[in-house]
């Protein structure tokens, strides 16, 4: 059954970000419903479906459920998902799903970590290391930027993608970062800079890297029908689709193609639309090299061309396809699972034409993409101001 037109995002909540002592991830995700509510004008009474993805510093069994405690609320519909950092948007694919199917009418995601100070450098090192393959990955003490740059090299050998391409990921990011009063990195850099930057997994510098971060981030979905007594525009959904191919990047069937091509066909299925349809792309940019092939399996380019793509400034603002306009996980904010979760609000501020020094002109088809793991997991949502 398509999902196309049956939900909206009617409201919208991010937190501060960046170092914030003294805030849990359960304030946090407490204080980005809240905002979220304020936003789409209702009341937690009025919520019968929540949605959130559990904390890495403080997890809980029932992370769902302990939320809804804390709010002081009884949904009928309650999830906790674990899709990494493409969470956020499954959420909003199974909010979509459970409305369509009658369980609930208006769902509530929220997601939060404090990773940058609920952790320390050993804490966070033994908690990547304890995600990799006891069997083929474990014994060589590989974290995950070492994965990220096997597939860096993977994608220069196959298509001659050059360590200045990659750099212009960040560039590009940081551009747009620069114009949001609330990313964490806001000043310039320079493609110089990048590959001046510390080495931390051959080719990936420091500056191809994304933040470690506090924040949060929620939206509220609700019925189509209900969407239009709202505050603001609604931002409907126009199509979704996922796509899933392995856990460990030992097992993956390809390092420079990902399941991102199954996900994004779906959701252009769905949707009716095509990539050349698309105004805006945020996408998940965990390292620089992730950006190339999301934009070369989603359609946006040909496979092996998204090191040019990117370099000719198509991704920046003003560009074919600006890309990350918030400044993404590399300069805006990076707290875990929840890091898509602001490029989420972002694409709705897009929509609803709010969002100042760098709104992308026009704006009525957005696409947002995450991923969670090493290429691991996939969600694609295509959002639109309109549903015909």
């Amino acid at each position: 059954m398509s999902l196309r037109g049956v939900a909206a995002l009617v409201g919208i909540g991010d937190t501060e970000v960046g170092k914030l002592p003294g805030w849990t991830s359960t304030d946090l995700t407490i204080d980005a419903a809240a905002r979220a509510l304020r936003d789409a004008g209702l009341r937690k009474e009025e919520v019968d479906g929540l949605i959130t993805s559990n904390s890495m510093v403080d997890p809980h069994m029932y992370h769902a459920e302990m939320i809804a405690q804390t709010m002081q609320i009884q949904p009928r519909f309650c999830l906790t998902l674990a899709a990494g950092g493409a969470s956020s948007f499954a959420a909003i694919h199974h909010a979509a799903a459970a409305i369509a199917a009658g369980l609930c009418h208006t769902v509530l995601v929220s997601s939060a970590d404090n990773l940058r100070t609920g952790l320390s450098r050993e804490q966070a090192t033994a908690q990547q290391s304890s995600t990799a393959d006891p069997e083929f990955e474990t014994p060589y003490g590989a974290p995950v930027p070492v994965s990220y740059a096997f597939v860096a090299h993977a994608h220069m050998h196959e298509f001659g993608t050059t360590p200045e391409q990659l750099a212009a990921v960040a560039v590009t990011t940081r551009r747009h970062a620069s114009l949001h009063p609330g990313a964490e990195k806001r000043e310039p850099i320079t493609v110089e800079d990048v590959l001046g930057s510390r080495m931390i997994a051959d080719p990936l510098h420091l500056l191809d890297c994304s933040l470690v971060s506090d924040g949060g981030s929620a939206v509220v979905v609700t019925r189509a029908d209900r969407a239009r007594d709202r505050p603001h525009q609604p931002i409907h959904l126009l199509g979704c689709g996922e796509g899933h191919t392995h856990e460990h990047i030992s097992q993956a069937p390809s390092l420079v193609s990902s399941a991102a091509t199954v996900s994004g066909a779906q959701a252009f299925e769905m949707a009716g639309l095509a990539p050349a349809d698309v105004d805006f792309a945020q996408l998940y940019d965990c390292f620089t090299p992730v950006v190339l092939i999301e934009l070369e399996d989603l359609g946006f380019c040909a496979k092996g061309e998204g090191g040019p793509f990117v370099a000719e400034g198509h991704t920046a603002l003003g560009g074919r396809l600006p890309t990350n306009t918030h400044g993404g996980l590399l300069s805006h904010t990076h707290p875990g699972n929840p890091g898509s979760m602001f490029a989420l609000t972002e694409a709705v501020l897009q929509l609803r034409g709010a969002a100042g020094a760098r709104q992308v002109a026009g704006a009525e088809v957005g696409l947002v993409h995450a991923q969670g793991g090493v290429l691991s997991s996939h969600c694609t949502l295509l959002l639109g101001r309109e549903t015909n």
